[in-house]
């Protein structure tokens, strides 16, 4: 390997992408620029592929606007699983993109780059819980594992989304007479700008509804329940026993005794009672973990992942 590399890593999120652009010299990484560019959609929709090759340039461009030449890149994206045709692919429109030999490129899920931002080479398990939630972990020996994170349809606990779906539900049996009203009911509906059940209804429906839209009633169900509505509480204690559940499943696959934990996502970072709520649930069942701040985000992982390509 070269001493002297200038590698790019790329964070690929829906909205926009991100790049960070270093060189690796003498051990050490050396931060050249920094850009954002368009974002992307899932690779198989429509103009997937075009959009994808059109983030990583656009942010690059912004990263590098002299030009550089890149040695190696990787990218972090949603639903680019690990082993399948899927990533293959991704990882030669990353090539192409980039006018770079396929094996000094490397595409995989945002969670592994997120991994790999707090854990460059060391043991620890990353929990994310925004919108979604996944947790991930690594061993000494740099396994990986993953748990959850298989969509908001089918694996949504311990997520935003899961936490305004189900205080919405709460609602719901309020305005039924299920059980007493609060004023949770209101300030759900007023966030999604419905008065009646059936507003609801209808709103939940629509062509093109998002798991967002439900995941910004998040912090609303998380002030319920610090009030002490217990029912909210009942909430938040099911998605950080679903967080726990699977930090507990990382752990023993990948033998990790005393796990060392990272938060990333707006949820578990913003909402108290989540947090609180994974660590009862961690301590009933008696992992030995213990929570660190990690400053590498996900484009610092892509970086080590390009680096590994060299």
């Amino acid at each position: 390997m070269s001493d002297a590399l200038i590698l790019a890593g790329f964070d690929a999120g829906q909205t926009h992408c991100r790049c960070k652009l270093s060189r690796w010299h003498n051990g050490n990484w050396q931060a050249l620029g920094e850009g954002q560019g368009s974002g992307v959609s899932h690779l198989q929709a429509a103009g997937g592929e075009t959009r994808f090759m059109e983030a990583i340039r656009s942010s690059l461009h912004a990263a590098n606007p002299s030009g550089m030449e890149i040695n190696a890149a990787a990218v972090g994206a949603s639903g680019v699983e690990q082993g399948t045709a899927l990533q293959d692919r991704a990882s030669e429109l990353l090539a192409a993109s980039l006018e770079l030999p396929k094996a000094h490129c490397i595409a995989t899920g945002d969670e592994r780059t997120a991994l790999r931002g707090a854990f460059p080479n060391d043991a620890g398990i990353v929990l994310i819980s925004g919108t979604g939630m996944v947790v991930i972990g690594r061993n000494t020996s740099g396994l990986e594992q993953r748990c959850g994170g298989w969509g908001w349809q089918l694996d949504g606990a311990g997520a935003a989304f899961d936490l305004g779906h189900q205080g919405l539900q709460l609602s719901l049996r309020m305005a039924d007479g299920r059980l007493p009203d609060s004023p949770l009911r209101n300030q759900l509906w007023e966030v999604l700008g419905c008065r009646t059940a059936e507003e609801i209804k209808a709103f939940v429906v629509q062509p093109d509804f998002q798991p967002a839209q439900l995941a910004q009633l998040a912090p609303l169900v998380s002030a319920a329940a610090e009030a002490g509505n217990l029912e909210a509480e009942a909430i938040l204690n099911r998605s950080g026993n679903a967080l726990a559940e699977a930090v507990q499943a990382v752990a023993l696959s990948l033998g990790l005794t005393q796990p060392v934990l990272c938060a990333r996502g707006g949820a578990l970072l913003n909402l108290a009672p989540l947090q609180q709520a994974v660590d009862a649930s961690l301590r009933r069942r008696q992992v030995d973990a213990r929570w660190e701040d990690r400053n590498g985000d996900a484009c610092d992982g892509a970086l080590t992942l390009a680096l590994e390509r060299c």
